[in-house]
């Protein structure tokens, strides 16, 4: 947590409200059903919200949230891409300046898309430099809020009216949901709306951080030699104490998986869906179909963000 940003812990009438706010400015997302292998489970498109993901929520929740005098200063914010548009698409919509922190190896499209909604983009090499300390004295420098891509718990709040959504369409709260995971917004927000679900976290194999910080009881970061993975929405090297406090609590274990499985899993929403997602929008799905998580008719998969350059999902269209 920062300077600009309260200390205060995220809760359940948080998301409702965020939920309300919501409701407001956008359709809900569809909730799909799907049958594959004598199994029947819901996914929720998250990847066809304006910006390409889920990321939206927070964005709306947290720079809606500001007074004046910061809406005035304006917002700097850290992302791979995905947050970086919900902050841009909100702060634009509100007529606040934004700047965000990008990886220089970030997708084209996303650091295009970005700049096409109005924010100033500053790289950075995301493997040599702190995008943290970078954020934070640009902040300082500006007088800006500080906006954290998913330890801040208005942005917590904001993905989790995703939950609220998902209980209004099936009429009930699901049993079990299956979540794509980087640094927890998301799965902390979805915990903290359905509190009578089963959370499951889903990471790229060797960026599994939550995973295992899940068994070990304790935040442990990703470590100094990460594998190479495609989905670059979810290279965070660690969550943050006010999300692991709710993933703990709701969390039994995570879970990861291949990049092959998320290619397989890629080219199954494409064929049978008609979606595009994202490598890190599509390893929730790619759980179920390796067989590593349970679905049935009361289980909900994320499909968080579609945001990829067309060459890079016309080469997942080939098969390996």
């Amino acid at each position: 947590m920062t300077a600009q940003t309260p200390m205060r812990n995220p809760d359940a009438a948080g998301v409702a409200r965020a939920a309300a706010k919501m409701a407001q400015i956008l359709a809900p997302t569809p909730l799909l059903p799907v049958e594959h292998e004598g199994r029947s489970f819901w996914l929720k498109a998250e990847c066809l919200q304006p910006v390409g993901a889920f990321k939206i929520r927070g964005a709306w929740h947290r720079l809606t949230d500001l007074s004046d005098e910061q809406r005035a200063r304006g917002v700097v914010a850290v992302s791979s891409g995905n947050h970086a548009q919900g902050v841009a698409w909100a702060a634009r919509r509100l007529g606040i300046k934004a700047a965000i922190v990008m990886p220089a190896d970030a997708p084209r499209l996303k650091l295009e898309r970005t700049r096409e909604l109005g924010a100033e983009v500053i790289t950075y090499d995301r493997m040599r430099e702190n995008r943290e300390d970078i954020a934070q004295a640009l902040a300082t420098e500006q007088g800006a809020a500080y906006v954290h891509a998913f330890a801040d718990p208005w942005v917590i709040e904001g993905q989790g009216s995703a939950g609220i959504e998902i209980a209004a369409q099936l009429g009930r709260q699901p049993s079990r949901l299956i979540v794509c995971c980087g640094g927890g917004g998301l799965t902390a927000g979805l915990a903290l709306a359905c509190p009578d679900a089963e959370i499951i976290p889903v990471e790229p194999e060797g960026w599994d951080d939550v995973g295992r910080s899940l068994a070990s009881g304790t935040i442990e970061s990703v470590g100094p030699n990460p594998p190479p993975t495609a989905c670059d929405a979810l290279q965070t090297f660690a969550t943050a104490p006010i999300n692991f406090a709710v993933l703990k609590r709701r969390c039994a274990f995570g879970l990861s998986v291949t990049e092959a499985e998320i290619r397989v899993a890629q080219r199954f929403a494409f064929a049978r869906l008609r979606l595009v997602l994202e490598p890190g929008g599509a390893v929730a799905l790619a759980a179920v179909l390796a067989h590593k998580a349970e679905a049935d008719s009361d289980t909900v998969i994320i499909a968080s963000g579609g945001n990829t350059d067309p060459a890079d999902f016309a080469a997942v269209l080939r098969p390996d």
